[in-house]
């Protein structure tokens, strides 16, 4: 922590700011915990339980927030993510879903491969018949500089199993998630 305090100063100084000024002292210690915390996912127990009665539709979570750093610029980008799945012999306590977009967005990111590890990680841990994710959000690298297209969403999805190779259902899983034109 010491060291990405000296970094945030050391950047402040090398951009013509005076850290020891009254108003930029606590900047770098602020900083740097701001980002620790960014960067730190939250452990979790997966919880699943046995999918008893055989429920064999598609289970969806649309507008799971999500929030990530770009590791190219270091700013945020932030959006929502739908997650769905199609049972196997288990079911996923609906929270996990969430737990699951929060464990790869607390990193250095690019959103097509948190899409790709959050369809991965459930169609590993959880064996369902099919898996669909998309993420949808604004990144303030490209809205606070360079081209500034502010407001604009990026899309991107990854869908394995049955929702990969079965147009319909595919169909099914992004009319719910809402994001079929």
């Amino acid at each position: 922590m010491e060291a990405a305090q000296r970094a945030v100063a050391d950047l402040l100084t090398a951009l013509g700011r005076n850290p020891g000024s009254d108003h930029l002292v606590d900047t770098p210690r602020r900083v740097a915990h701001a980002y620790a915390e960014m960067l730190t996912p939250r452990e979790f127990d997966l919880t699943t339980f046995p999918n008893d009665e055989g429920y064999d539709e598609l289970v969806l979570a649309r507008g799971i927030p999500v929030q990530s750093l770009c590791e190219h610029h270091l700013l945020p980008f932030h959006g929502v993510a739908h997650v769905g799945y199609l049972p196997g012999e288990r079911i996923l306590g609906l929270s996990k879903l969430a737990r699951v977009v929060e464990l790869f967005a607390r990193d250095l990111q690019v959103q097509e491969r948190l899409t790709k590890q959050v369809a991965d990680w459930l169609l590993e841990h959880l064996a369902p018949r099919g898996v669909g994710v998309v993420i949808e959000a604004e990144h303030l690298c490209m809205s606070l500089r360079g081209v500034r297209a502010t407001g604009s969403r990026t899309v991107t999805s990854a869908m394995l199993g049955m929702l990969r190779d079965d147009a319909r259902t595919r169909q099914e899983f992004l009319a719910m998630a809402g994001v079929s034109r």
